[in-house]
């Protein structure tokens, strides 16, 4: 495994993470317990060594999962990433911005984004005892919210610090100026958005930004949330609850299939899977700091993990964003 620093921090964290939001079951059509557990478990044994989860995955479920599964082990030598500001449970009192409809086993459940101090100190006590840990090496703001000033959140932020409950501090899908804003108050260590092949706004501003002021990008969603393994054109089905019966809906799925076709070659020259390719070639893209990729069992841990071990030259990444552009 690769492993790099985040920003202006002192966490080394593993080039590809470990993300949890499908373990949470919730919008992913559930989940199977166990193997939830094994995929963290073999995310580990091949060197990834960073956990990428939240309160809102599962509705705690994704964080109690991962606290089972690192109990026992070693927590220096593991890194846990986690969120806050989307309150689920009512404990806002009406307070936030209202957000969307969560569907859990049929019942609507209102989700809202509220990132006022006392709210993120509970949230983070309640992350802590799931994960069953006494600090995260990185916190991170879900989404922003419009209805708490930002010179609050970020407040939070810094006593949690200096109280030594979180190593540091990040965001979620900032926009360049919610991220300069940020930045007047604290030094952030990173912002985490969604980058993939199908996906690269962030390279426009936002990217020129973080490099410059030294802030690391974590990549969530590089394979488009199975989109780009092809398995989707192939075989495999999703339950009426999986969100990404309408998430995928806004690709064009004739020009994905025809990219996939294009450079599976290249995936099969490598002894790699198409999935493999794309974690590795957004691992190699500049700003990008650390690549998020989700599994549900052990077997997809280890595929992911694997994917840094791929070899890439400058004329196969040539190769690639030819095909890329004819998207």
């Amino acid at each position: 495994m690769e492993y790099r620093k985040l920003g202006k921090t002192d966490l080394n964290l593993s080039a590809i993470t470990y993300g949890a939001f499908a373990i949470g079951g919730n919008m992913w059509g559930g989940n199977e317990k166990q193997d939830s557990i094994d995929a963290v478990h073999a995310s580990l044994d091949h060197g990834v060594t960073s956990l990428d989860t939240a309160p809102f995955y599962g509705f705690g479920l994704s964080e109690e999962l991962i606290g089972q599964a690192i109990k026992g082990k070693d927590r220096t030598k593991i890194q846990l990433l986690s969120k806050f500001g989307l309150v689920w449970d009512g404990s806002n009192n009406g307070k936030g911005e209202f957000f969307f409809d969560a569907n859990d086993n049929g019942k609507n459940i209102p989700v809202y984004k509220y990132t006022a101090k006392a709210n993120i100190i509970k949230e983070v006590e309640e992350s802590l005892k799931r994960l069953g840990t006494d600090y995260l090496d990185l916190l991170q703001l879900h989404w922003p919210d419009a209805t708490t000033p930002i010179s609050e959140t970020m407040e939070a932020l810094e006593s949690l610090i200096e109280q030594g409950k979180i190593r540091a501090a990040g965001v979620s899908n900032y926009s360049l100026d919610q991220l300069k804003e940020a930045e007047e108050s604290i030094h952030l260590a990173s912002n985490q958005l969604s980058y993939s092949m199908l996906n690269r706004g962030i390279e426009k501003d936002i990217i020129p930004y973080t490099v410059a002021h030294n802030i690391g990008i974590i990549a969530y969603s590089p394979l488009e949330r199975g989109l780009l393994t092809g398995k989707y054109f192939k075989d495999a089905t999703l339950k009426s609850d999986d969100h990404r019966n309408g998430y995928f809906g806004q690709f064009d799925p004739e020009k994905v299939k025809s990219f996939l076709r294009a450079i599976e070659p290249l995936a099969i020259s490598k002894n790699a899977s198409l999935s493999q390719l794309v974690l590795k070639w957004t691992t190699l893209q500049p700003g990008i700091t650390i690549v998020l990729a989700g599994a549900r069992n052990a077997n997809q841990a280890a595929d992911n993990a694997k994917a840094i071990n791929i070899s890439l030259n400058q004329d196969e990444l040539e190769q690639i964003n030819k095909e890329l552009q004819k998207l």
